[in-house]
């Protein structure tokens, strides 16, 4: 059963900060401190611009597969200008494989801006940060949070994962993040600029290492004695049925497989060679008219392609 804290919590969004503070804020942030890891992003030197080339790359992508590109990008370009210097497809070819390469895109639309508009230093502003091309509220509220230190709700999957359970005592969240969970998020901040940010850091750390989707470690959470959902004993998810991201034989396939044809040529690539990667004509065709569409690749005379120049 919910606490009488988190019950408060979730009816009127409002609780004492000391009890906050001891049931959630210290334990949680303790456990970090002695559990999180030791990611380049997270080094004093990765600075902002590292700070935000990680939240891009890290949208809907493991930190394993993105350790090493994050590593080979910011030694290519340290700094946003470095990036706006470069025609957009160089940031689409360095992309890799990481997955949603319109990412790319929208990084090198942002490091462009920042060069323009702000000296080629990432704004500290939170505002500034969500006027920047490619940069919603999850990805301003992170920068600002884990970059300058300031006071947000910070709300990824993880993060409302370990919200849904240890307060509201559901399983899962919604599928998109609701108002209820932008109030709930505000009401368990710190008041205190730097334990707000080491608490947002550290609630996501919780999702990502302990309380997962498919294998929550009860006996290692910080939480375990507080958590709505393991104090009334794990009740299965009772909300729309979720259904696993699929790869294998979606136009998301194709559309990769059309890209890393063009990302390992350096002059344009010819129809025929694209054919050749995908047998179905018609889902090729899609995927590729698709991928020209959202500005990924250029269409030349004569048949060509070749990733953007502008």
């Amino acid at each position: 059963m919910p606490t009488a804290l988190a019950a408060d919590l979730v009816s009127d969004g409002t609780a004492d900060a000391r009890s906050l503070d001891a049931q959630f804020h210290s334990p949680v942030i303790a456990w970090f401190e002695a559990n999180a890891r030791d990611l380049p992003w997270r080094h004093e030197d990765a600075g902002p611009w590292g700070v935000m080339v990680s939240e891009f790359m890290l949208q809907q992508t493991p930190v394993s597969r993105v350790l090493p590109v994050y590593e080979q990008w910011l030694a290519r370009w340290p700094r946003p200008a470095d990036l706006a210097k470069e025609a957009p497809g160089e940031a689409v070819r360095a992309w890799g494989r990481l997955g949603y390469p319109r990412r790319a895109l929208r990084l090198h639309g942002a490091a462009v801006a920042i060069t323009e508009r702000h000296g080629g230093d990432v704004p500290a502003q939170h505002t500034q940060l969500l006027a920047l091309p490619g940069i919603g509220e999850y990805t301003a509220a992170a920068v600002a949070s884990f970059a300058y230190g300031q006071r947000h709700a910070v709300l990824d999957t993880n993060v409302r994962r370990v919200f849904a359970r240890a307060v509201t005592g559901a399983q899962y969240p919604p599928n998109a993040t609701t108002a209820a969970e932008r109030k709930l998020a505000r009401a368990l901040l710190p008041e205190d600029e730097r334990t707000a940010s080491r608490w947002a850091a550290a609630s996501m750390e919780l999702g990502a290492l302990v309380c997962t989707a498919k294998g929550e470690d009860c006996a290692r959470c910080p939480l375990a004695a507080q958590c709505a959902w393991l104090g009334a004993g794990k009740p299965a998810h009772e909300g729309p049925a979720r259904r696993a991201q699929t790869y294998a034989g979606t136009d998301r396939q194709v559309r990769g497989k059309l890209l890393a044809v063009l990302r390992e040529a350096v002059t344009p690539v010819p129809q025929s060679a694209l054919d050749r990667v995908w047998d179905e004509p018609v889902q090729r065709a899609r995927a590729l008219d698709g991928l020209v569409s959202d500005g990924l690749v250029e269409p030349l005379p004569d048949g060509y392609y070749r990733l953007p120049l502008t």
